[in-house]
């Protein structure tokens, strides 16, 4: 007897008792479940980063912390359109000037300047109209009537100037330009010596395990602080030396966060899988054992970065910073050591400085819970 389809309602009638009422049974699509008689979706294509990103959105402080970075990124970024002694746009005798992008090409080796605006004050210029920045003062700018003045909307100077007459509020922009650039590259050229040397340290074992840990062993008996203020003072005040010489000497933790976790992974069945293969060794650490272990890479380095802009700071305090003539956080908080009484030169770097580093400490933080398998929903 051939088989023949049967009905929901045939299938559900044969196999009751017709005493009993026939159960309602609410069919859905789309990955609908029934709850208290209402549809709720129940989402079924999670991937593992949206699950991260899911239960990051629930740390509200973290997600707090996330925009504090992105608008610190953002002020460095547009640091030129925001605080600058030059117009934007400016209409001068009949003709159009845009003075901030003509900077940009004139640094790039693209354009010059016209003689009628070389060393000019751009304040003293009569334009027909003109758009100028928020702050209409750049961080090397001098205003030789308002030193050391407080801070005043009369002025212009919204969190007062130094004792040379240098806006403070202009500095803290620009200087937001080094200290970031500092923390992402100084925890970059950190992040990648550190997961390369843990990666065949955790992979290989052996002598090599045993070589790469007796190095970083070696490595940390070392003041990285003072070993900094050594390389900076034989190899000048540049902000170059300073990534590097705060990235070479903070690769150390990484390393044994990497090798930890890759001695984890190795012997997971993909990787025995990808052995079995005859892969090379550089394809299976870098494309199958690394991958899977470099979430935690990502919390160092939010922590990372914070270090860097405290070693920055504390360097550019000290006077070992970048180049007199570059205005940091940290060059600006010195200048309260010689002026007691100016206080706004302590308390507003001081609070961009305090503000930044608990803001990627708070993301770090988030990253750690929001990755932590335990403490999904």
């Amino acid at each position: 007897m051939a088989d023949r389809k049967v009905s929901e309602q045939e299938f559900i009638g044969d196999n009751t008792m017709s005493s009993m009422p026939v159960p309602q049974v609410n069919i859905t699509e789309g990955g609908e479940v029934p709850e208290n008689g209402e549809l709720k979706k129940r989402k079924v294509d999670q991937t593992y980063w949206s699950l991260v990103k899911h239960q990051y959105r629930k740390n509200k402080l973290a997600v707090a912390a996330l925009f504090v970075v992105a608008f610190l990124v953002l002020m460095a970024l547009t640091a030129d359109f925001v605080a600058n002694d030059k117009p934007l746009y400016c209409s001068y005798k009949g003709s159009s000037y845009f003075p901030v992008f003509k900077e940009y090409a004139v640094e790039l080796g693209l354009a010059k300047w016209d003689s009628e605006f070389l060393n000019v004050d751009w304040k003293s210029l009569e334009f027909e109209s003109a758009i100028w920045p928020p702050v209409r003062f750049s961080p090397t700018g001098v205003d030789l009537f308002n030193n050391s003045a407080s801070p005043s909307t009369e002025t212009g100077h919204y969190l007062g100037t130094d004792a040379i007459g240098r806006d403070v509020l202009a500095g803290l922009i620009h200087g937001s330009r080094v200290s970031l650039s500092v923390g992402f590259i100084a925890a970059g050229i950190a992040i990648m010596i550190g997961v390369i040397l843990g990666s065949f340290a955790g992979y290989y074992g052996g002598k090599v395990d045993l070589g790469v840990m007796r190095f970083v062993e070696i490595m940390q008996l070392f003041p990285s602080f003072f070993l900094i203020i050594t390389i900076v003072a034989l190899y000048g005040s540049s902000i170059w030396y300073i990534m590097l010489a705060i990235g070479l000497t903070s690769w150390t933790g990484d390393t044994k966060l990497v090798r930890g976790e890759i001695l984890k992974v190795r012997s997971m069945d993909y990787v025995q899988a990808a052995v079995s293969l005859g892969l090379s060794n550089t394809r299976i650490i870098f494309r199958h054992v690394l991958p899977n272990a470099i979430a935690p890479v990502l919390i160092s380095a939010s922590f990372q970065i914070a270090g860097a802009i405290l070693v920055e700071a504390g360097l550019s305090f000290l006077g070992f910073g970048v180049a007199a003539t570059k205005v940091t956080w940290g060059s600006v908080l010195s200048e309260a050591r010689g002026a007691t009484s100016s206080w706004w030169l302590a308390v507003f770097p001081g609070f961009m400085i305090f503000l930044t580093v608990v803001a990627y400490n708070l993301v770090g933080e988030g990253l750690r819970d929001a990755l932590d398998p335990r403490l999904r929903d």
